[in-house]
């Protein structure tokens, strides 16, 4: 599991600089690249399936990232566009055109439904992750006051 979050943060720094995200800022992005991919791991193992998983996962990052983002004074995108890298379905919408090109429309369907609900996961994650009131996350890069 350690070498899957090494190399998903790799990737996910990969990815920020490819999208040219400020250079102080690649070790942020790579994190939350780590923290989603740990939390879908997790639950993976709990038993959730696919779509719970990346659920859970994308709500982790982006609360993750809405808190990145205060304390570091950057727009949430920098870190949440580089952090959902590791959860995109790429691999579904691969298999589901390969099966429909071979003509194996049941397989080509089942593949599309699981890639269909995989990434309405991902956008319900990050919806309820910015339903959540930014004073929280405001009062986070405030100074303590004595």
């Amino acid at each position: 599991m350690i070498q899957q979050l090494l190399i998903c943060m790799a990737a996910t720094v990969s990815f920020a600089i490819l999208f040219t995200a400020p250079r102080k800022e690649l070790i942020f992005c790579g994190l939350t690249g780590a923290v989603g991919w740990f939390v879908y791991l997790s639950c993976l193992n709990g038993g959730a399936g696919k779509p719970v998983a990346n659920l859970a996962a994308s709500f982790a990052l982006t609360v993750l990232s809405r808190i990145i983002a205060s304390l570091r004074k950057n727009p949430v995108t920098v870190y949440l566009i580089a952090g959902i890298f590791p959860l995109v379905p790429g691999a579904g919408i691969y298999y589901m055109s390969y099966y429909f090109i071979m003509n194996k429309m049941d397989l080509c369907s089942a593949s599309g439904m699981e890639t269909i609900k995989v990434a309405g996961a991902i956008v319900l994650g990050i919806i309820f992750g910015f339903s959540l009131p930014q004073t929280w996350f405001n009062a986070l890069s405030r100074p303590i006051r004595r």
